[in-house]
């Protein structure tokens, strides 16, 4: 991926220097704001790294746009740590669910939210599931910020206890919804090409781990160990500690609706 890329009028990617498993090619940062406003709004600065502040501040020269605003997705140090500091530097006040992210003086967002900011109107759409406080951004054009509730490349993880599996999916399905024209996401490349088959794919996914659970239950697997093994047999192992958080968030979904019984690291069963 470029390290900064126009995607549309509206946006500017700058892709932050945090290469990892998790974080793929590293974490998307997004300067929005309409042509001409001489404006432009921050969203998920990602790592407070000299060298990404560096690339941001000449992504907004290239624009002649001063920052007005920073806008966070989520509080994971990755898209968050570079908030308040850069805020600060810029001028500028922060905006998010977390009032911990928000900081002294900034905005706590509520969903539904239209914000007028840099010439252009951005909503705010709820989207809990891969962690309580998790929010995307739905601008003029169509397209959404999606943060990590969709990735460019292979699929989100949802953790136990800070993820919940049945908020992702209801929250999946008001993104869909919406009927987005492009998902920008937290991680990885865009996505331009119809992003309603891409949230149809997570959604369905997802039902496909569920079934491939309760499946390698039903074969004799009771830790979140054994079910791993057998669930993520065709994954490198490299990515398991993330698939076991992912199935033991499954599992609590099936422990509430009365599907499965026994403790999360202990064993498990089919009720």
């Amino acid at each position: 991926m470029p390290r900064t890329a126009v995607l549309e009028p509206l946006v500017t990617r700058v892709l932050a220097p945090n290469p990892s498993p998790m974080t793929l090619d590293g974490t998307n940062t997004y300067l929005v704001g309409a042509p001409g406003s001489g404006q432009a709004v921050l969203v998920d600065p990602g790592p407070d790294d000299p060298v990404h502040l560096a690339a941001v501040e000449t992504a907004l020269a290239q624009r002649d746009a001063r920052c007005t605003a920073v806008l966070v997705t989520h509080h994971h140090g990755d898209h968050a740590e570079a908030a308040l500091p850069w805020a600060a530097r810029f001028g500028a006040r922060v905006a998010a669910a977390d009032p911990r992210v928000a900081g002294p003086g900034g905005r706590v967002l509520a969903p539904g939210e239209q914000l007028a900011l840099a010439g252009t109107t951005i909503g705010v759409v709820p989207t809990p599931g891969h962690c309580a406080d998790h929010l995307a951004f739905r601008l003029e054009s169509g397209s959404v910020l999606i943060g990590d509730h969709v990735l460019g490349r292979g699929t989100s993880v949802v953790t136990h206890p800070e993820g919940d599996v049945l908020a992702y999916l209801e929250s999946l399905r008001r993104v869909h919804a919406l009927g987005p024209s492009a998902l920008y996401c937290g991680h990885g490349p865009e996505l331009t090409e119809d992003p309603g088959a891409v949230l149809d794919y997570y959604l369905a996914h997802r039902a496909m781990r569920e079934g491939q659970l309760l499946a390698a239950l039903r074969e004799g697997a009771r830790t979140v160990g054994e079910l791993v093994a057998t669930v993520y047999a065709e994954v490198p192992r490299t990515v398991w500690p993330a698939a076991a958080q992912s199935t033991r968030a499954t599992l609590a979904k099936l422990l509430a609706e009365g599907v499965v019984e026994g403790p999360l690291d202990g064993r498990v069963r089919l009720s």
